[in-house]
C-alpha cells in the first residue's frame, strides 16, 4: 500500500528577540533638548562621530540575532526611522521593527511598563538593552547569551545580567554644575556560579542608611558570596519569556533595575516566594533528581550549611579587586535547611566584565558621554575626512592634533587649533579659534578667536567672536554672543531667549524714559 505524504515545511523558531530601548535621555540635558520643533534623540547623539545606536546594533549583528524591536518615544520615530533606513546597508542582517509609546520628557515611563505594553510582540526569550551601552570588542554578546543558555538548561536560571567595572573618573574632572556622578550600586553575587544575589536599591538606602540586610538563607546557599560597589549595571538582560508573565502579575513594579531584579533576587532564596511564582516563571523542577545528578557531576562542590554569623574578609585575604569583600559562614551543627523541601529551582545569572578586559561604558550622563568620546579618541589615530574634496575644506595652516576627529564637510580656517576633540559634520571653525577636549555635534559654528575647553555643544550651536567657554554644555541651536565668558554652565535655549527678551524690554523702557524727559 502506497501512502502519499505531503511534504512538511520546516519552521525555524527564532531563539531570541532583541529589544532596544531608546529613551529621552534626561540625564544628558540640555544636549537632548528639542531644537525648536525638532527633537534631538539620545540614540542619535554621536560618540566619536558615530551615533551611539550603532554600537548595540553592531553588537547584535555580530551575535547572530536578526530580529530587533526598537522602542522609542513617538516624537523621536521620524528621526530614528530616517537614520535606520539610511544606514540599512550597514546592518543588512537585522530586521528592525520600530515601535513607539506616548510619553513626555517630564513623565518618563519605566522599563517594566514598556515591556508590559509590548509583551504581545515578544513571544520568545528576549535580550533587552539600552541604546547607550558601548561594549568593548573583548565582550561579545554571545558570551552573555551562552551563559544564559547553559544556566537555563542546568539549574533553572530565568535571566542573565551583565555588570561591568567602570574606570574611575578623576576627582574634579568634571564641573559640579553638570550634576553629581551616578551613585554606585552595592551588589552581592556568587563568583563561582555567576549568580546575582542582591541589588541595593534607593528604598533600601533610605530605610537602612549605610547598612544593608542579607538573609541567612541566602548565605546558607552561597557561603562565599562577594560584595562590591565598583560594578555598574549595563542594563543588558537576557530573559525567559515567562519574565513578562510575572510583570503582568506584579504591575506595581516600574524599573527592571530598581524594582524587578531586586525583587527577583529575593525570590531565589525565599521559599514562600519561590513556591508562589515558580510555576509562572517556569522553573519548577524535581529537586531530588536534580540533587542526585548534581552530586554525580564533576563540577559540583558540596557546600556545608551555615546559620550563625557573617565573616567579612578584607582585601588583604581575598584575591578579589579592591572594594570587594567576601562573605562567608561556618558549617552548621545541624546541617538542615528550611528550603530543602522546595521543588523550585530559580537563579539569576551574572556576567562580570572587568575594566582590564576592555573599556565598557554607558553614555547615559554628561560625564560618561564626554569621557567616552575622549577614550575612543585616545584609542584611534588622527581622523580626517577620507574624501579629498571634503578634506580640502581644512586649511593647511590649521593645527589639528593626532587625537582629534573632524567630520565630513567641516571647514577649519587658518591658524585654528583643535586638540583632543571631536568635531561633527558641516561645522565651521573660524580663524585662530582654539578648541581643547570638546565634543561638537553637527552644524556648529565657532567664530574667529573663540576659545572652548572641555565643552559639549549641541547641534547648530553658534559661538560668537572671541567668546570663551569652559566646562559648558549647550542645547541644540544655542547662540553665544560675542565676547561672552561662561564657565561650568548648562546653556539652555529658553534661558537665552529670556535673556534676549529682558534685553529688549530694558531697551524699550529706556526709550520710554527718554521720551518722557523730552516732554518735560
Amino acid at each position: 500500500m502506497n501512502f502519499e505524504v505531503a511534504p512538511t515545511e520546516s519552521v525555524t523558531r527564532r531563539e531570541f528577540l532583541a529589544v532596544i530601548l531608546a529613551g529621552f535621555g534626561n540625564e544628558l540635558l540640555p544636549l537632548t533638548g528639542d531644537h525648536g520643533d525638532e527633537p534631538c534623540p539620545k540614540a542619535l547623539l554621536s560618540v566619536a562621530d558615530k551615533p551611539m545606536l550603532d554600537f548595540p546594533l553592531s553588537w547584535l549583528e555580530q551575535s547572530g540575532i536578526e530580529d530587533v524591536l526598537l522602542i522609542c518615544p513617538s516624537s523621536h520615530k521620524h528621526a530614528i526611522s530616517h537614520y535606520v533606513q539610511s544606514s540599512s546597508a550597514s546592518f543588512t542582517s537585522l530586521n528592525i521593527d520600530i515601535q513607539t509609546y506616548d510619553e513626555s520628557q517630564e513623565m518618563s515611563t519605566g522599563t517594566c511598563s514598556i515591556l508590559r505594553h509590548f509583551s504581545s510582540r515578544i513571544q520568545e526569550d528576549f535580550v533587552i538593552m539600552p541604546c547607550d551601552f558601548i561594549p568593548p570588542p573583548s565582550l561579545p554578546l554571545s558570551t552573555i547569551l551562552n551563559k544564559f543558555r547553559t544556566d537555563a538548561m542546568s539549574d533553572g536560571s530565568i535571566a542573565t545580567t551583565c555588570w561591568f567595572e567602570n574606570s574611575k573618573l578623576d576627582k574634579g574632572a568634571f564641573p559640579e554644575e553638570w550634576g553629581p556622578p551616578p551613585t554606585p550600586t552595592t551588589i552581592v553575587w556568587d563568583d563561582t556560579s555567576g549568580t546575582l544575589l542582591y541589588v541595593d536599591t534607593l528604598d533600601d538606602q533610605d530605610r537602612n542608611g549605610q547598612d544593608f540586610e542579607l538573609r541567612m538563607s541566602l548565605l546558607t546557599r552561597y557561603p562565599r558570596a562577594r560584595l562590591s560597589k565598583k560594578l555598574q549595571d549595563s542594563h543588558v538582560y537576557v530573559c525567559k519569556r515567562s519574565v513578562l508573565d510575572v510583570l503582568q502579575q506584579k504591575r506595581h513594579l516600574d524599573s527592571l533595575k530598581e524594582d524587578f531584579f531586586p525583587w527577583l533576587c529575593k525570590v531565589q532564596y525565599q521559599a514562600t516566594k519561590r513556591g508562589k511564582y515558580g510555576h509562572t516563571l517556569g522553573v519548577v523542577s524535581n529537586s531530588a533528581s536534580h540533587s542526585m545528578s548534581m552530586k554525580h557531576s564533576t563540577l559540583y562542590t558540596d557546600v556545608p550549611k551555615a546559620r550563625a554569623f557573617l565573616d567579612v574578609r578584607s582585601h588583604a585575604s581575598s584575591p578579589a579587586p579592591q572594594s570587594e569583600i567576601g562573605l562567608s559562614q561556618p558549617p552548621s551543627p545541624t546541617g538542615s535547611d528550611d528550603d530543602e523541601s522546595i521543588t523550585v529551582s530559580l537563579r539569576i545569572g551574572l556576567h562580570v566584565h572587568r575594566a582590564d578586559s576592555g573599556y565598557a561604558v554607558r553614555t547615559n550622563n554628561l560625564q560618561a558621554y564626554l569621557e567616552a568620546n575622549r577614550r575612543f579618541l585616545s584609542e584611534t589615530s588622527y581622523v580626517l575626512p577620507s574624501d579629498p574634496t571634503k578634506r580640502s575644506l581644512i586649511d593647511h595652516k590649521a593645527a589639528i592634533s593626532a587625537d582629534s576627529a573632524v567630520g565630513d564637510f567641516t571647514r577649519v580656517e587658518e591658524r585654528a587649533s583643535i586638540k583632543k576633540s571631536v568635531i561633527g559634520k558641516h561645522c565651521v571653525i573660524g580663524k585662530m579659534a582654539k578648541i581643547v577636549g570638546c565634543v561638537l555635534l553637527d552644524h556648529c559654528v565657532i567664530s574667529d578667536g573663540a576659545r572652548l575647553e572641555g565643552c559639549l555643544l549641541g547641534g547648530n550651536t553658534k559661538v560668537g567672536t572671541k567668546s570663551e567657554l569652559k566646562g559648558c554644555v549647550t542645547q541644540a541651536g544655542y547662540e553665544v554672543e560675542e565676547h561672552a565668558n561662561y564657565r561650568n554652565e548648562k546653556l539652555d535655549v529658553s534661558d537665552w531667549n529670556e535673556g534676549h527678551q529682558r534685553s529688549e524690554d530694558s531697551e524699550e523702557e529706556g526709550e520710554d524714559d527718554g521720551d518722557e524727559e523730552d516732554d518735560d
